[in-house]
């Protein structure tokens, strides 16, 4: 073996491959078909699109563990531990079996060059056959990482496909327009496998390529519903009607959206993995992801305040999270510590809390990529604010915020992975 600890496997990966992100599959599926030469045998599950990835994944996850299957799940970016990206009954994978799948994978590779995420995203696989073949795995659950069509997830032929939320994000690499993203999108399609599409206002693009390849699509408002009551909501498709379903967990309106495909996913393979009515309520009520809109109340004992940690980082995100920060202020003051990459769309994302917030707290979050204080402080200037200050560490910032916060005020952090991640350690307990 290489190297003995998960960090060492990690540093060498970061300067491995001349690029950060190299698109394509050639490489990658060379070093995969020498791994493992058969596909897996047991339900596989990709889900692709801009926003709501994650959220989705973890419904599928929580819904499928509580109907007692053994699920494997693969996710990216991580937040604290790079480990989160990979799960067995959702739990974290172990230190020992990441360095042992990169060990059989940097064997497997010869001289052929991997990108960090690649060689992440092939132990993920790998894990999962061995998992599969020791009878220890019942479905696996796969996050697309950028785009589809040409991102690694797509090596794998999926049984069912979710295409969540698109929106504008990545534009460099994926294209400037909601049409040209859902076609990268719709990349990870397979012919007679069937698709499900969560967004109301679906690009055409996913429509086109779905005729094109004879893949079965069906449409969140056209194929199946949902429908949100005073006290519960309900889903439904031609064949099946599920009444008297609680809100999910997961905090955000655009979360019934996620719920809604993930429902349709677990109806289309309700033949190999049934599923019970009590399973998915059960599912959606313990469903968890750190980092989307998680709200954590903060010094209750003396009237306290409101910690909400969100990644959002692209326009749409961004106006989820504005959405319930407007549901949620009263008489209170909204502080808000952003950090962002210097390549998303910087003022549109802003511009949904250019009349919420009334202190800003500007970052530079911890990765090179990151947009620099001034970049974000020259939009956040033209805001009807009550004050912005720049700072050169996350940690100061927040302490900042924390001191300057009234009771009845609302502390907000969100812009990346990266500056949640800064702050989320400290509250994992609660």
């Amino acid at each position: 073996m290489r190297f003995n600890t998960l960090q060492q496997w990690l540093s060498w990966q970061e300067s491995l491959h001349h690029k950060e992100i190299d698109l394509g599959l050639d490489r990658v599926r060379q070093v995969y078909q020498q791994l493992h030469s058969k596909p897996f045998n047991i339900p596989v599950i990709s889900v692709a699109g801009t926003n709501g990835k994650g959220s989705s994944v973890a419904i599928l996850a929580s819904i499928y563990a509580q109907a007692g299957y053994r699920v494997g799940s693969y996710t990216s970016p991580h937040l604290v531990h790079y480990n989160e990206r990979i799960r067995i009954n959702q739990q974290p994978v172990e230190d020992t079996l990441l360095c042992e799948s990169f060990a059989r994978i940097d064997e497997a590779r010869g001289e052929i060059s991997l990108t960090y995420f690649e060689f992440g995203t092939l132990a993920a696989f790998d894990i999962f056959h061995h998992a599969e073949l020791s009878g220890e795995l019942d479905v696996v659950i796969l996050e697309v990482g950028l785009g589809g069509r040409l991102d690694v997830v797509n090596l794998i032929d999926a049984d069912v496909m979710l295409i969540t939320s698109i929106g504008l994000d990545h534009t460099d690499w994926l294209g400037d327009t909601r049409e040209a993203i859902g076609f990268e999108k719709a990349g990870i399609m397979r012919s007679n496998k069937p698709v499900v599409c969560s967004d109301l206002g679906m690009p055409q693009s996913i429509q086109k390529h779905a005729d094109k390849i004879l893949a079965p699509l069906y449409r969140l408002g056209k194929d199946f519903n949902f429908e949100q009551r005073q006290t519960d909501w309900q889903w439904s498709d031609e064949n099946t009607l599920r009444t008297a379903l609680p809100r999910p967990a997961l905090i955000g309106e655009h979360q019934y959206q996620n719920a809604a495909g993930a429902l349709k996913v677990v109806e289309l393979l309700s033949v190999r993995l049934p599923v019970s009515q009590a399973h998915v309520r059960q599912g959606l009520m313990d469903v968890r992801v750190d980092g989307r809109c998680q709200i954590i109340p903060v010094n209750q004992s003396m009237g306290g305040q409101t910690l909400i940690l969100d990644v959002a980082h692209n326009p749409d995100s961004v106006q989820c999270l504005a959405q319930l920060v407007a549901e949620m202020k009263s008489s209170g003051q909204v502080h808000a510590l952003v950090g962002m990459m210097k390549d998303k769309a910087l003022a549109d994302s802003l511009q949904p809390m250019r009349e919420l917030v009334d202190h800003w707290y500007i970052v530079k979050a911890p990765i090179e990529r990151a947009a620099e204080t001034a970049q974000l402080a020259a939009i956040i200037d033209t805001f009807p604010v009550v004050s912005s200050n720049c700072f050169e560490q996350i940690a100061v910032a927040f302490s900042e915020m924390q001191l300057r916060a009234k009771n009845g005020d609302i502390l907000l952090v969100f812009g990346s992975f990266y500056t949640v991640a800064a702050i989320l350690p400290n509250w994992i307990s609660t």
